[in-house]
């Protein structure tokens, strides 16, 4: 009688076990900063200078969010260049517009797409370029000015910025966006749904409200959602996928 008592112990040992390696590996990519007033909003120099990079340009970035924040999840924004353009246009969406704003977080503005979120280094995660490119620039525009839920912000479990990351990558699948386990709110499915096609566009999911899931595809590979914390593997790039920790492998981004 005692034994699935101590099947269920081992799940969840196990389970204590991952999450306490994931928040080990979140601190170590992560120092907490006290004043959002003093954190870098410094560029990183990692965007292409658009004096020299003529052809059209869109790409994705992470960045580990501000404060406490970081140790669990990242930020995400999309930044576009038409062909001869002069400077990126950044897609994101930020949560104390709404808090304090009481209006759309949405914010499209002209700044180095490579900037310092609050002190943290970004990521690229997706970069397409090319003549092809301007079309889907249009894209990309459309579908962040249809994003439904622009005057709702949560961290947990959404939506959020990464839920607005993840409905735009639906809108274009070329770029193939495939979101970090630490996007927490990329599972959030806009409108309510259950099912959707995944944000690299290579296959589906369902989820339930951002809180309970399962996803597979090509791209991101297989993951399983509890509670918002996301655990997979992805076989192409030979990763595990850990909450907090984020991708662990040989080929992390």
């Amino acid at each position: 009688m005692a034994k699935p008592q101590r099947k269920k112990s081992k799940g969840l040992l196990i389970l204590l076990s991952v999450l306490a390696v994931g928040a080990m590996i979140g601190f170590g990519k992560h120092s907490v900063m006290a004043d959002w007033r003093t954190a870098s909003r410094e560029p990183t120099g990692i965007a292409p200078d658009p004096a020299t990079t003529p052809e059209a340009v869109a790409q994705v970035y992470v960045a580990r969010a501000f404060n406490w924040r970081g140790i669990f999840g990242v930020h995400s924004w999309i930044a576009v260049k038409p062909t001869k353009a002069k400077s990126f246009t950044v897609y994101e969406l930020i949560g104390w517009r709404v808090y304090h704003g009481g209006g759309s977080g949405l914010t499209i503005h002209n700044v180095p797409p490579d900037r310092r979120w609050f002190g943290s280094e970004p990521k690229v995660i997706a970069d397409i370029r090319g003549p092809k490119v301007d079309a889907i620039i249009k894209r990309i525009d459309a579908a962040a000015r249809t994003y439904p839920h622009a005057k709702e912000y949560r961290v947990w479990p959404g939506p959020n910025s990464n839920t607005f990351t993840a409905y735009v990558a639906r809108a274009v699948p070329e770029m193939k966006i495939d979101l970090p386990p630490t996007a927490i709110g990329k599972d959030y499915i806009p409108g309510g749904g259950l099912f959707a096609g995944t944000p690299s566009g290579t296959g589906y999911q369902f989820s339930l409200f951002g809180l309970l899931g399962v996803l597979a595809a090509a791209e991101e590979g297989l993951e399983i959602n509890l509670l918002g914390l996301t655990f997979g593997i992805d076989p192409l790039d030979f990763a595990l996928k850990l909450p907090m920790a984020g991708r662990v492998g040989f080929q992390e981004p």
